[in-house]
């Protein structure tokens, strides 16, 4: 099993009372648990690097470089920022060019058009670099489908903590586009979400941590970690009717296909 989607960096700087202390440590925790390869996600230009550094050392870590859209209307320059997320882009550690997206919750009318830009810029990014593309969508749907209806998505498109309902889980599935579930899936009011997980397919599914965000019940309220992969396979494959064997190789040939062979 993979974890498709966290940020060991963010993980490491916790309180340290249920969390890692090293990068490490991370990984023989999530190893023990039977999650062998992650990937560590880019939100900004300095954690996009760390993440190639931590890539380039450990065998089990492949990474993601972006700009979070809730960044990019904070750059001073906007521009020289997108310019080292491809520099970086071009590294064969790095595998995806995420997250990137909208987030219409946490940024107002005055940044959108910076987001806009940003989403725009990182589209390209991957296309140009045959990288996958992690998008951060939130309270944003509709302009995410249309963004990307106009710009042409990339060979591979995964939506990052996937949180909308059946009907837009369908769109994004039609497009071709692999959903990733999170600890939100164990949530009790995520009915819809669940609904969502139920009629995506096989080969349509991931699996994430966006560790330390989004722990999955019973572990609500501390901090994530990629070693708690395992509750949100399991109500995953409850959801979804699935057996754990069918359903763990599913994800494991789609991370597969979405990120490449981690050695």
């Amino acid at each position: 099993m993979l974890d498709s989607h966290t940020h060991i960096d963010i993980t490491l700087e916790g309180d340290g009372q249920n969390g890692p202390s090293t990068v490490a440590e991370a990984l023989d925790r999530a190893k023990a648990a039977g999650v062998d390869r992650l990937v560590q996600v880019g939100v900004d230009v300095e954690s996009s690097r760390w993440g190639v550094q931590v890539a380039e050392e450990h065998p089990d870590v492949v990474a993601t470089v972006a700009l979070h859209p809730n960044d990019a209307p904070r750059q001073a320059d906007l521009d020289g920022a997108l310019r080292e997320i491809e520099r970086l882009a071009a590294h064969p550690r790095v595998r995806g060019i995420g997250e990137t997206g909208l987030d219409y919750f946490r940024t107002g009318d005055d940044g959108r058009k910076a987001q806009h830009e940003s989403f725009r810029a990182h589209i390209s990014i991957a296309k140009r670099y045959g990288k996958t593309l992690v998008i951060h969508d939130r309270d944003a749907h509709d302009d995410i489908l249309r963004v990307l209806d106009e710009e042409g998505s990339p060979d591979q498109v995964v939506l990052h903590c996937y949180s909308g309902d059946e009907a837009f889980a369908r769109e994004c599935l039609d497009r071709g586009y692999l959903l990733s579930f999170a600890g939100t899936l164990t949530f009790g009011n995520a009915k819809d979400l669940r609904a969502a997980a139920a009629i995506t397919p096989l080969d349509g599914l991931l699996v994430e941590t966006d560790a330390p965000f989004l722990t999955p019940v019973p572990f609500r309220g501390r901090p994530n970690a990629s070693y708690l992969i395992p509750l949100t396979v399991r109500a995953l494959a409850e959801v979804a009717g699935h057996d754990l064997d069918t359903l763990c190789a599913a994800i494991s040939a789609n991370g597969t296909r979405a990120f490449g062979e981690w050695r």
